[in-house]
């Protein structure tokens, strides 16, 4: 691998799909959709199996991939045994993936939770963006309604606009982006003294600030014909956002990818993605802007 090739890579657009192929009653739905999104977006689809290549599982799988339609001249199939999570991390390196595709469960139990799923683990880890399908289907839907987080962070320019893209190739004409506002974050900003109309301006001042911040992303944005509303929600982060994606029914939640690497001890101590992981509110797009 050529290293270079994936330092400050941009996140979109999206050259290579890979999908992670397990042998489960989903995987001729994970299939169709995979090659929906690589029809889409005019992808090279890889199709990544980790396990022993048996010839029978080989040979069902060649049916799968005629079956549904798979264009043998964009895609390939990669066998190799080793533990799930690292050796799918390695070769989405390897094959200088840019989206990942994972089937995974929109709520866990509490043993799989902290032990962490291969879906989970993949999803803390990946150095290429990940998207989590809940419901894979033989007959894929597109998406209709997104909603991005955006939360104050470097990476957040990059994940909107990985997310018009997005949009762009899938004829969607509008993008909701959703603040998270911690109030008793806020509450520790604002010191003890404070009257209350001091208290109520520099909440405004706040929400102000990171409006302000969202808008001038969006000015730098070249969105013809996408309409981007902005709103916000009050709550926990991660928590408060799944709900409102959750709430309003929608198809797909766009998030960063995480800052650093989570330990057991950060999900105990849960971070906001993890909030999200643990019960996916939809379709679960985690944007990775190698920054």
């Amino acid at each position: 691998m050529d290293a270079n090739k994936l330092k400050k890579r941009p996140p979109y657009p999206f050259e290579t799909i890979a999908v992670a192929v397990a042998f489960s009653p989903r995987l001729e739905a994970l299939l169709y959709e995979a090659k929906q999104y690589a029809d889409t977006f005019k992808s090279n689809l890889v199709m990544l199996h980790i396990g022993e290549k048996d010839p029978k599982k080989e040979e069902a799988l060649e049916v799968l991939i005629q079956h549904i339609g798979i264009d043998k001249n964009k895609s390939r199939t990669i066998w190799m045994d080793g533990e799930p999570t690292e050796t799918i991390l390695n070769l989405c390196k390897l094959n200088i993936v840019d989206l990942l595709i994972i089937g995974a469960l929109e709520k866990e139990n509490l043993y799989k939770f902290y032990m962490g799923s291969i879906a989970r683990n993949i999803s803390r880890r990946a150095k290429c963006s990940v998207l989590l399908l809940t419901h894979p289907s033989n007959k894929p839907v597109r998406v209709k309604k997104i909603v991005i987080n955006g939360v104050d962070n470097p990476k957040t320019e990059y994940t909107i606009n990985a997310s018009a893209y997005f949009a762009k190739a899938n004829k969607i004409k509008e993008l909701t982006i959703v603040q998270e506002i911690d109030m008793p974050g806020v509450a520790l900003t604002i010191a003890e003294n404070s009257t209350a109309p001091e208290a109520l301006k520099i909440k405004r001042e706040m929400k102000d600030e990171a409006y302000t911040k969202i808008n001038c992303i969006i000015e730098k944005m070249t969105a013809e014909n996408l309409d981007i509303n902005v709103t916000d929600v009050t709550g926990k982060p991660g928590y408060a956002i799944s709900n409102y994606a959750k709430n309003k029914h929608c198809d797909l939640l766009v998030i960063n990818s995480p800052d650093t690497h989570l330990s057991i001890f950060d999900r105990i101590f849960t971070h906001d993605i993890e909030h999200i992981l643990a019960d996916l509110p939809c379709n679960l797009l985690i944007v990775h802007s190698r920054i």
